[in-house]
């Protein structure tokens, strides 16, 4: 493709808010069928496959909750409203990827990205990178520190917590984790899973505190990373001007009540033989059952969206490996793998952007190009 002249080029880009196709006929908006997070109409043929996919997998769980507990045998009644808000947050999290996977950039990024992670070409030209990658990216999350030490600290503080407190709430809330004891109050115990033993250990050791104050530990991870990203949206300039309640506030607050009415519930049983425990344990059942089902449908909702990120990252870093790096078409700098810019590209003809070709210019040029088209379709207007 040759450079496109600064005057036509301006010329070429729709004007803001234009539905115009690339044929220049007026595209109609697509019909309402709800909305998404950001206020955009959602297609009903969408809304239809997304609530699909929702009760498919809610119902999925619900199976898999009766089955893992041995139909219901080990399963705790005191644990229901987690449970079922569990089912709940299945029925939002495959709700919501439904809808974000049907546009077009999403959907891109999720057969790219998905389709890298399970390719088996990939995985022969670089054997480790993908374990690299979702150590690196996915886990630890160097990008992060690139930005801030102290946000990459905080942030995994958080991440680290969750995932901790999620693997032992979970199949513990379903009845997939039974602790038992022969004499019923210890200090002997057996773990099981499935109804099958894993280890048996003494609550009194070292081991039996971990298993028994697992939920205490992600706490404590959890409340200083939390924390910090509250200071700091209140602080920080730059986080106040586009934050908004619901969406980054929310999620911090419900964070640190869930930790600290867990550890109250400890203080409680240990040093005040049980006072208040039944208040406290109202109070958390009720912050953990809103969080998730606040999940889907907030900021938290990136969690799960990460996994085809990292499969986008591998997509990236193979086509670096072949050495198909595109360069500028107007200073030969490099821009970014040749996959990438043609997927880039791609997206942006799903959307009807008739501009796909400024993907082919690096960041300065384009400034430079829209100044110079400013400077002769514009300034010369003015007198």
């Amino acid at each position: 493709m040759t450079e496109p002249p600064e005057a036509s080029a301006a010329a070429a880009q729709p004007a803001p808010g234009d539905h115009t196709g690339s044929s220049g006929e007026a595209v109609a908006p697509p019909p309402s069928g709800g909305s998404d997070r950001s206020g955009a109409a959602v297609p009903r043929s969408v809304t239809a496959r997304a609530t699909a996919a929702g009760v498919i997998v809610s119902l999925l769980l619900i199976v898999a909750i009766v089955l893992g507990s041995r139909f219901l045998e080990n399963f705790d009644s005191a644990l229901l409203p987690y449970a079922v808000a569990t089912v709940f947050l299945a029925f939002g999290v495959a709700y919501r990827y439904t809808v974000w996977v049907s546009a077009p950039g999403a959907r891109r990024l999720f057969k790219k990205g998905w389709g890298s992670l399970f390719s088996v070409e990939n995985f022969r030209k670089a054997p480790t990178a993908l374990p690299k990658m979702i150590a690196t990216y996915l886990g630890f999350q160097k990008f992060l520190g690139a930005r801030s030490h102290a946000r990459w600290a905080a942030h995994q503080l958080i991440f680290w917590g969750c995932i901790l407190a999620s693997l032992i709430t979970f199949p513990l809330t379903w009845g997939w984790f039974t602790f038992t004891s022969d004499t019923g109050s210890g200090p002997g115990y057996e773990m099981r899973i499935w109804g099958f033993k894993i280890i048996g250990f003494d609550s009194l050791d070292i081991l039996g505190w971990l298993m028994f104050h697992g939920l205490d530990i992600a706490a404590v991870l959890v409340i200083p990373g939390a924390s910090y990203f509250l200071w700091r949206r209140m602080k920080d300039r730059g986080a106040i001007t586009g934050q908004r309640f619901g969406y980054d506030l929310v999620p911090l607050i419900a964070l640190i009540v869930i930790s600290v009415t867990g550890l109250l519930l400890t203080f409680s049983s240990i040093f005040l033989h049980g006072g208040g425990y039944e208040f406290l344990a109202i109070l958390h059942m009720v912050s953990v059952v809103f969080t998730l089902i606040y999940i889907p449908f907030g900021k938290f909702f990136h969690i799960v969206q990460r996994p085809a990120a990292v499969g986008m990252q591998l997509f990236k870093y193979t086509g670096r490996q072949d050495q198909e790096v595109f360069n500028c078409r107007r200073c030969e700098e490099p821009i970014d793998t040749a996959p990438y810019v043609e997927n880039l590209r791609g997206t942006m003809r799903d959307l009807s952007l008739d501009f796909d070709q400024w993907a082919e210019y690096c960041p300065r040029c384009k400034r430079v190009l829209r100044g110079s088209a400013y400077l002769s379709q514009v300034k010369k207007g003015f007198k």
